[in-house]
């Protein structure tokens, strides 16, 4: 019961500001100005301050157990190509592949990971390893796969010189000025060097970075448009069911018959199973993919990961893995 009040402690408060910034849409207090100029200084701003203070602030060296890492390695490998693979064959809709395939795979491990550790363990455990070695690939395959997959206008219609060779330069542009990828490239050497950032200059820069999930909630919110938003409710009910259970269902067997245990098998349950984080909302809307589909995506895995959190932690607790 401990496990599900605190899942639910986690979640609600994100489906609450996504509800506020529906509501304040609504009554007009949030506008389209509003949500394009938010969602871009989310998208160039915040989010990029945000992932270079994660990684400029890990320990590479500390607790490093390279057999953990490569797992989460490869398992994010797996797990975004495998949803790619999987949504150009059964997809009907060509211009949703970009989105399903993203909000299917990508997690919320940066902000629910260390605080379910911590709830469980009492520290963060093996949660910050993983960190590092799935979380930046979640942002480089992401891009990928949107610079690869059809690209919509804002009523999800396909746009011309979306495929082909067109596609590849897209591609190779995208990542080379994706300000996610930037934020990420520039924290390694911090890392790997065990530079320190300015007490100053981080605290400034931890003030930026925090206000990326609140205002990208708003958005996801004000952004809802009832006609629309009822035409990707199917699709993103599937990708909410494969986030949050058929992942979990291939990557946490696996990891347990390789002999995980405790905070490596919560560290990979939020890796594979975790909701989607709000971050696939602002990179669709901006590498245009569809934004619809991913925050119906966001708020279906948000409101259904408590009780699907709660079944993996007491099936683990079962299988005496945790």
């Amino acid at each position: 019961m401990s496990n599900f009040v605190f899942a639910l402690n986690a979640t609600v408060p994100v489906f609450l500001i996504i509800l506020l910034g529906f509501f304040l849409q609504k009554i007009g207090f949030l506008n389209d100005s509003f949500n394009n100029t938010a969602d871009a200084f989310v998208f160039r701003c915040a989010l990029p301050v945000s992932l270079f203070r994660s990684i400029a602030g890990m320990d590479f060296y500390g607790d490093f157990d390279p057999r953990f890492c490569l797992f989460c390695f490869f398992g994010t490998t797996v797990m975004f190509a495998g949803v790619w693979g999987a949504s150009w064959l059964l997809l009907k809709d060509k211009s949703q592949v970009g989105a399903f395939a993203q909000a299917s795979a990508r997690s919320s491990a940066a902000i629910l990971g260390v605080a379910l550790a911590t709830n469980i363990y009492g520290d963060a455990g093996m949660v910050p390893m993983m960190i590092m070695s799935a979380v930046p690939f979640f942002n480089v395959y992401s891009v990928l796969i949107l610079s690869f997959s059809p690209q919509v206008d804002e009523d999800g219609r396909l746009l011309p010189g979306s495929h082909g060779m067109s596609a590849v330069k897209r591609a190779c542009v995208n990542v080379a000025k994706n300000p996610l990828i930037l934020g990420i490239l520039a924290g390694l050497p911090f890392a790997l060097l065990r530079l320190t950032v300015p007490a100053m200059i981080d605290s400034a820069l931890k003030s930026i970075g925090n206000t990326a999930t609140p205002i990208a909630l708003l958005v996801v919110g004000a952004s809802f448009s009832g006609a629309q938003a009822l035409k990707r409710w199917k699709s993103a009910t599937v990708s909410a069911l494969v986030k949050l259970f058929l992942l979990p269902a291939i990557f946490l067997p696996l990891a347990g018959a390789m002999g995980f245990r405790d905070s490596q098998m919560i560290a990979i349950l939020i890796m594979a199973g975790s909701p989607t984080t709000v971050a696939c909302f602002i990179m669709a809307k901006n590498m245009k993919a569809d934004s619809v589909l991913t925050a119906n995506a966001v708020l279906l895995s948000t409101l259904l990961s408590a009780p699907s959190l709660t079944f993996w932690l007491y099936l683990m607790r079962l299988w005496g893995r945790i």
